[in-house]
């Protein structure tokens, strides 16, 4: 299912953005009509919007188009909310200032999903603080890491710091409570919820004290709390007491009616 502005899409209409694929996104795990972090992921649309367009996008407008695309839907799936402007030119994007609202919908994965075995990988996205629609290095990050026998990707960044995974935030879980890589990093919704609720703090992770750590998590929406079991062959403990206060306590959150 998808629909570009509420309205059934057409292959012309997505031409400019498979050929060009300028624009940003969010995706959203709904669960019974419900979403957490709702409030959060329209922020982030109206934040990137600004930043990638120059233009003002009105949440109301996005959760409406939301409403109509998942109708009465029932159980768990991902909503997907792409933003871009369907008359982008790749020579003069300047001129993209009217991005229309695409929203897509997928099947969810039933939760707590099964722990990650990653890889690290030298690389870091194309302004990190927007999810952007350029998941090219992205993906290619984690299709070397897949074809070394992994998962997924862990990004290592130029100052050889831990920052992100391949489409998920990192934290990790030591001797001191819960960390997050002090990095550039896209600023999640889940690890924004997390950080809601109990004490985090924020600091520099080099790859062999990410290795040193009693537990690490990936988290995004269609994730939740996942487990590291394995950065570049060390094993890392999936059953710490801690992560799965984390990953109950993320499983409780009510959520937002759409």
């Amino acid at each position: 299912m998808a629909e570009l502005n509420g309205r059934p899409v057409t292959p012309d209409d997505l031409l400019p953005l498979a050929l060009t694929n300028y624009g940003h996104f969010t995706s959203m795990r709904v669960d019974d009509q419900h979403v957490r972090g709702l409030d959060l992921h329209l922020e982030r649309l109206v934040r990137d919007c600004r930043i990638v367009f120059g233009a003002d996008l009105d949440p109301e407008l996005v959760r409406g188009y939301v409403r109509q695309a998942v109708g009465d839907r029932m159980g768990s799936f991902v909503v997907r909310v792409t933003v871009f402007d369907p008359a982008v030119e790749m020579a003069h994007p300047d001129k993209a200032q009217n991005p229309g609202v695409l929203v897509t919908l997928r099947p969810a994965a039933d939760l707590p999903m099964p722990p990650l075995r990653v890889q690290s990988v030298r690389f870091e996205r194309d302004v990190p603080a927007v999810k952007h629609a350029g998941l090219f290095g992205a993906l290619h990050a984690r299709r070397t890491a897949i074809l070394a026998g992994y998962d997924d990707a862990l990004f290592i960044g130029p100052d050889d710091l831990v920052s992100e995974g391949g489409t998920w935030n990192v934290g990790f879980i030591g001797e001191d409570g819960v960390v997050w890589p002090k990095a550039e990093v896209l600023p999640g919704v889940t690890m924004a919820l997390l950080q809601q609720l109990g004490p985090h703090h924020t600091a520099p992770v080099t790859l062999a004290q990410a290795r040193g750590m009693q537990a690490a998590f990936a988290t995004n929406t269609s994730v939740g709390v996942r487990a590291l079991s394995e950065i570049d062959g060390s094993p890392m403990a999936t059953d710490h007491p801690v992560l799965t206060q984390l990953r109950d306590a993320y499983l409780a959150l009510p959520g937002e009616r759409l």
